[in-house]
């Protein structure tokens, strides 16, 4: 665990799991409202008897006095958390509750990453990071149906995983025991983006983590990644990230 920032109303914190468990831990209740993003891995959570999958593309919000156990499988897991001084959540989000999970886009884990790489400067470049991540985290009123989360959750952890049915919506449904008119469908409703949006938004996740470690070599990145050609991640994490790979890794360089 490594605290990046402490400051009047809020600190960040990094932490780290290096270990896996796949059994659910014993209950935690946080005294504080809290909001985590993770940077690397995935693991599973468990509030008021529902589960959920945390990964890069889907953080969430803690409530003060609320109870939650975690399950790491994998192990690995490197998470951002953001603590709320009393009343700070409030004051910066008015009266619009959190959504959780919260849709992490290829801008907002932009804007997670330069939080953390502008630990440097905790009150100004950090805290602009930090009101970006709030802005993104607000309700967004969906249309629920009867499980779309269930399902949701299922082909996210899928298409994360990488695993070959996840190759395509057709494969991917079929392993799901749904049609893919279903699946599609699902997807805008729970997270407001398509499921081919969300396959491309998991792998410019993937493009970001390279860019950041300083991968220069675009067209290699492209095809471990599984994009047609260089020209395509290129157009495809400027449409999420808002910027080209060249400029996002400078950003992230600091």
């Amino acid at each position: 665990m490594v605290e990046l920032a402490a400051r009047p109303g809020f600190s960040v914190t990094v932490i780290r799991c290096a270990n896996d468990h796949p059994g659910w831990s014993a209950a935690e209740v946080s005294p504080v409202d809290r909001m985590v993003l993770v940077r690397r891995g995935r693991f599973r959570r468990r509030v008021r008897g529902t589960e959920s999958h945390a990964d890069p593309t889907a953080a969430y919000f803690v409530e003060a006095g609320e109870e939650e156990s975690f399950a790491h499988p994998a192990g690995e897991d490197v998470c951002t958390t953001v603590d709320f001084g009393e009343g700070v959540w409030q004051r910066l989000a008015g009266d619009r509750p959190p959504r959780s999970p919260v849709y992490v886009d290829g801008a907002l884990e932009l804007a997670h990453r330069r939080l953390v790489a502008s630990a440097a400067d905790p009150g100004y470049a950090l805290a602009e990071q930090l009101l970006v991540l709030v802005g993104r985290a607000v309700t967004r009123p969906t249309r629920a149906v009867p499980g779309d989360r269930g399902l949701v959750e299922r082909a996210r952890e899928a298409i994360v995983a990488d695993t070959p049915a996840a190759a395509g919506l057709f494969p991917l449904a079929e392993s799901l025991g749904v049609s893919p008119y279903r699946l599609s469908r699902a997807f805008p409703r729970e997270l407001g983006v398509s499921v081919t949006r969300y396959r491309n938004r998991v792998r410019v996740g993937r493009a970001l983590e390279r860019l950041e470690a300083g991968e220069r070599e675009l067209a290699v990145l492209a095809a471990d990644l599984g994009f047609a050609d260089q020209a395509h991640l290129t157009r495809t994490v400027r449409e999420h990230a808002g910027a080209p790979p060249g400029v996002v890794r400078r950003l992230l360089a600091g």
